[in-house]
């Protein structure tokens, strides 16, 4: 990748990190403050929500501080190193960890009558967009660690060539 493409990516991962933090340090503690529900079951809903959105906010925060090291290792040209994917299990996990917050969510608006089932259907489908981005970024990782392998055993191959030449 070009120089000018890891600039473009980590301004947006600083973007992405900023906006995150605003919600999870301003807007949420603000909704608490000023927000607040007249009964038992409101109150359960609006915690339940703000629950899931300082939980989602730290998976974004997981997944920007992993790819900014793995941008940062593109830049280096050592992503094909096995430590890089240290790197890619976090978002693994993190969007896995994503989709069950998301179903529990999901599964606690369907439990209400207040909640439309139009909602708890996008829901349902934001939790299978989860799992689905978990399971192509474990490929990916798969993918890597071959990729590692092959840089590991091409370097190999250069220095018995070196010793033989």
């Amino acid at each position: 990748m070009g120089k000018y493409i890891i600039i473009g990516l980590k301004v947006v991962l600083a973007v992405i990190l900023a906006g995150t933090l605003f919600v999870q340090l301003f807007m949420i503690p603000m909704i608490l403050i000023h927000e607040s529900p007249s009964n038992g079951t409101d109150k359960f809903f609006q915690a339940a929500f703000l629950g899931y959105l300082i939980l989602a906010g730290l998976v974004i925060e997981t997944c920007v501080y992993s790819v900014w090291k793995l941008a940062t290792r593109v830049k280096r040209g050592t992503v094909f190193d096995p430590a890089s994917l240290g790197y890619v299990t976090p978002i693994i996990v993190a969007f896995a960890v994503g989709a069950l917050a998301t179903f529990a969510l999901g599964t606690i608006f369907a439990a209400s009558t207040d909640i439309a089932p139009g909602v708890v259907l996008l829901v349902g489908g934001a939790g299978l967009l989860m799992i689905g981005i978990s399971i192509i970024v474990l490929v990916l990782r798969q993918l890597l660690a071959q990729a590692a392998m092959t840089e590991a055993q091409a370097a190999e191959l250069r220095t018995e060539l070196g010793g033989v030449i």
